[in-house]
């Protein structure tokens, strides 16, 4: 269809922007943004994809039609540590030597995705745990000790803060700190041309998963919802985001977003109340724009659910909502 976002090609968004979408292996979402800027000596990279054969092929050729190649990448510039954002780069660094950046707030997730003894997805499981979920942590557990070992984890070149970065050619884009969907996510504001990078912060038509990552955070839906405040507060712009179509109005998705989870805090309060943990919580609500039921995501989205549950109660905790203890190691929530 003429109107899929996830169809290969190079798309110009703006004035020196181009829109590449790259293919995800076994991904609902099917495809990721990569967003090519042109600078006076090449193109500086915003996200790069899955370190897939697939997607280097299509990046290659997208760039192709660009009259480019991908030795012409003078850097990447990532949003944040996931695998579908960070993994190419590192890849193409290693074959080209090209630099890396990305949020410093990433550093602890980097830290134990590079350490070199140990149990895939602990922290994770042993959060699900935490959130009276230990069925699912046990089948999370197995299925991490079955995954091929990924070895593609390592350090940026530099680590990104709130600033101001000038690319060659003149170009100024800002960074903004948005830490919620990570730790350490980051967006790139060009406000001269009304363009925002927004990674996975800003979605058009989904939510971004909240509260699931290799290093835990203690709120990551307080972090995100502030994340969103600071962007709205921002002058408005173009939303090029990672999944989905480019959008008019940044202001617009995110005034949406805060309605979502201003309606999701309050079911789950209404749930919660009386007395459950997370799971339970969980298990009650429906998911996806479908209004799935719990039981029928795969293991996957049930663990981005479980999670997600718990960010929303325990930041119903801090605004003085509900009250939580721990009883035989699970989270209780009243």
């Amino acid at each position: 269809m003429a109107d899929d976002w996830t169809q290969p090609g190079t798309y110009h968004v703006a004035p020196g922007v181009h829109r590449i979408p790259l293919p995800l292996p076994n991904d609902g979402m099917r495809a990721v943004n990569v967003y090519a800027v042109q600078v006076d000596n090449g193109l500086v990279l915003i996200d790069a994809g899955w370190s897939i054969p697939a997607a280097k092929d299509l990046l290659a050729a997208a760039l192709g039609t660009l009259g480019a190649g991908l030795g012409d990448i003078r850097r990447f510039l990532i949003t944040h540590a996931h695998r579908d954002h960070y993994t190419q780069a590192i890849a193409l660094r290693r074959e080209f030597g090209i630099p890396v950046s990305l949020g410093l707030g990433e550093k602890p997730t980097l830290d134990v995705l590079q350490e070199k003894v140990r149990a895939p997805l602990r922290h994770q499981v042993a959060h699900l745990r935490l959130l009276g979920a230990a069925a699912l942590a046990d089948g999370v557990e197995a299925w991490g000790r079955a995954a091929p070992e990924d070895t593609i984890w390592e350090s940026p070149d530099d680590w990104l803060c709130d600033g101001e970065l000038t690319l060659d050619g003149g170009r100024r884009l800002e960074v903004v700190e948005t830490p919620g969907h990570t730790r350490g996510h980051v967006v790139f504001h060009d406000t001269a041309a009304a363009l925002l990078f927004a990674g996975d912060h800003v979605l058009p038509t989904i939510t971004p998963s909240i509260g699931f990552e290799a290093a835990v955070s203690d709120d990551p839906l307080g972090a995100f919802l502030r994340s969103l405040e600071r962007l709205r507060a921002r002058p408005d712009a173009l939303l090029l985001p990672a999944h989905g179509a480019v959008t008019t109005s940044v202001h617009a998705r995110v005034d949406e977003l805060v309605a979502h989870h201003g309606r999701r805090l309050d079911q789950a309060e209404a749930i919660a109340t009386g007395g459950k943990n997370a799971l339970e919580t969980a298990g009650i609500l429906t998911w996806t724009r479908h209004e799935r039921a719990f039981a029928e995501l795969d293991t996957f989205n049930q663990m981005l659910a479980v999670s997600e549950t718990g960010a929303h109660l325990d930041l119903l905790v801090a605004q003085g909502r509900l009250t939580r203890q721990e009883i035989d190691g699970v989270r209780q929530y009243n």
